[in-house]
């Protein structure tokens, strides 16, 4: 399985005391993710390394999580449908088969229609391992590829999301990129509370970026997924990693260091890989099988049940609209009418990164929380009862503790810094001290010097 994980990680960041918890209900169910994204997936050589790479972009269109105008997502979902399906066939499949399946968080009757028109003239021919190629290759182009979003506020209280990919650090306001930091001009990151900075260099002029999380755990593992993609990305070899601090050299911080191989040795190992191509067991979804005898379930096969991403005001309205036009058995005036409003709405933007709110010590298996926990901005606004549940492991509970000591010490040392009275004091006992020092040396200097003149 060396080649395996060449772009993958099987990880497991929880401790089994945590994670098999008494109150949890068996069976427990372990989850393949992909950490670090390629940054250029035409260079992985095996097929079964692509396979599962498909698998998590599959997961992350599902989850609006990667974002795409809506030609690309009909190119997408077109990729999935020939993938997984296989060629059209007229006996097979229905008028609306596509309907049936939930490729995205809003899928409107027009996009379901131009994935049907895709798959059916574009792609026919092409087989499974084809078709996931070209999902990795339009997929990559994409700025929310590989991004795992980072819900906070920015210094003005508006809500950003942060990610970290191969090309460097993102932030996102809605759809919208309003900010890309390359690797090469990132030079740290430093988090203090909940308080996280970003120092780097844009223009040859030093920049600092200031946001804010929910709580000081979220900031931490905020800090340690910058660091730990930095290194990934940047660094040419393992050795050059270094164990970095979150804070300056006055206090004691957190120190961590990412430990594994980088992006440029995965890739060379993998290069020198000597051996049979592993045998590839996809989803039995082919030409043989009847269309009523495909499900949802079965088309989403290899990942965990998945949940819905939350949806923002505008989403709501147009999953409202898709609601109504599945309802409507009217005229054909009104179903006329009913799709010019679904093409208006569509017209109007691309998919969104919705507000969703993830437990800063399981993001490395994100899934949204449901509509009814709310989103960001309860997060942000939660009372300290829930946020103690929130982060009710006593290892959790020893971090926060210790985090606000060092924040007490911070503060009582700038206080005694500020303070006039305290700076006199401590100016005098210095001198007091070298005085003390310059009477002991002298006395040692009267008894020792006519020794030496005798000798």
């Amino acid at each position: 399985m060396k080649s395996v994980f060449s772009f993958t990680r099987l990880f497991f960041t929880l401790s089994f005391k945590s994670f098999l918890h008494p109150k949890g209900q068996q069976p427990y169910t372990m989850c393949f993710r992909v950490k670090f994204y390629p940054q250029e997936p035409i260079k992985i050589r095996e097929e079964l390394t692509r396979y599962l790479l498909y698998l998590q972009l599959k997961r992350d269109l599902y989850h609006g999580r990667l974002l795409c105008p809506f030609a690309d997502a009909a190119y997408l979902g077109a990729c999935i449908v020939q993938a997984e399906l296989g060629d059209y066939d007229a006996d097979e499949h229905p008028a609306d088969y596509i309907s049936d399946f939930k490729l995205f968080p809003k899928q409107s009757l027009k996009l379901e229609r131009k994935i049907m028109e895709i798959h059916q003239n574009e792609l026919r021919g092409q087989s499974p391992a084809l078709a996931e190629l070209n999902l990795l290759q339009r997929a990559h182009t994409l700025d929310t590829y590989g991004v795992d979003p980072h819900p906070c506020k920015d210094f003005t209280g508006t809500t950003a999301f942060l990610g970290f990919t191969a090309r460097g650090f993102m932030v996102f306001q809605g759809n919208k990129r309003i900010h890309l930091l390359k690797w090469a001009d990132v030079s740290k990151f430093k988090f203090e509370g909940k308080t996280f900075y970003v120092i780097g260099v844009q223009r040859e002029k030093k920049l600092v970026l200031t946001f804010h999380t929910s709580t000081p755990a979220a900031c931490k593992h905020l800090w340690k997924c910058g660091v730990e993609n930095q290194a990934f990305y940047k660094c040419a070899k393992s050795s050059q990693i270094k164990t970095v601090s979150s804070s300056s050299i006055f206090f004691k911080g957190t120190r961590f260091r990412y430990s594994g191989r980088v992006a440029k040795e995965v890739i060379e190992a993998s290069s020198k890989i000597q051996r049979d191509p592993p045998v590839v067991h996809r989803s039995q979804l082919g030409q043989s099988r009847s269309y009523n005898s495909l499900s949802h379930k079965q088309l989403i096969m290899n990942m965990e049940p998945l949940l819905p991403a939350l949806s923002s005001t505008k989403e709501h309205r147009d999953t409202s609209l898709g609601e109504e036009e599945s309802a409507i058995t009217g005229t054909g005036a009104e179903v006329e009418r009913r799709e010019q409003e679904v093409e208006e709405g569509e017209e109007m933007g691309s998919l969104t990164i919705s507000d969703m709110a993830y437990s800063p010590c399981a993001s490395m298996l994100p899934t949204p929380v449901e509509e009814g926990q709310g989103g960001v901005d309860f997060l942000f606004q939660s009372p300290g009862r829930l946020l103690k549940e929130l982060h009710a492991d006593p290892e959790m509970q020893a971090e926060l503790q210790a985090e606000r000591e060092r924040e007490l010490a911070r503060e009582a040392l700038r206080q005694s810094l500020c303070s006039p009275s305290s700076g006199r004091q401590q100016l005098g006992a210095c001198i007091r001290s070298a005085a003390r020092l310059v009477a002991a040396a002298t006395v040692i200097l009267l008894i020792l010097l006519p020794l030496l003149l005798k000798t």
